[in-house]
């Protein structure tokens, strides 16, 4: 870490930035944010305005809907395994993917 970015991170949080749980999209570095504006410590980067829509768009989809994806992909792949014994463990999978998003709609 250069001195610069150190000195720029400790500025922002004496000014009240916090500490973001996400790591940095580009080294996985810690990241600081003041004003809607990230700074990762480690690298300096301020990743683009589109990955961090797109990072918070993954985090605002619905449970049900990442199940029912989920069960679309396992589905997938049922149809294409042809081992009868991982066709059954992918059933039993299916069936609690299916039993979830029906508690879940309730």
């Amino acid at each position: 870490m250069s001195e610069d970015i150190k000195k720029k991170a400790i500025e922002m949080l004496l000014n009240g930035a916090t500490l973001l749980s996400e790591p940095c999209p580009y080294c996985k570095g810690v990241r600081v944010m003041k004003n809607g504006d990230a700074l990762c410590v480690s690298c300096g980067k301020s990743p683009d305005k589109e990955i961090e829509n797109k990072t918070q768009e993954v985090k605002n989809i619905p449970p049900v809907k990442k199940l029912e994806e989920k069960l679309q992909s396992m589905t997938d792949e049922l149809s294409k395994e042809k081992d009868p014994e991982k066709q059954q463990t992918i059933l039993k999978s299916i069936n609690l993917l299916i039993d979830t998003i029906s508690k879940l709609k309730k």
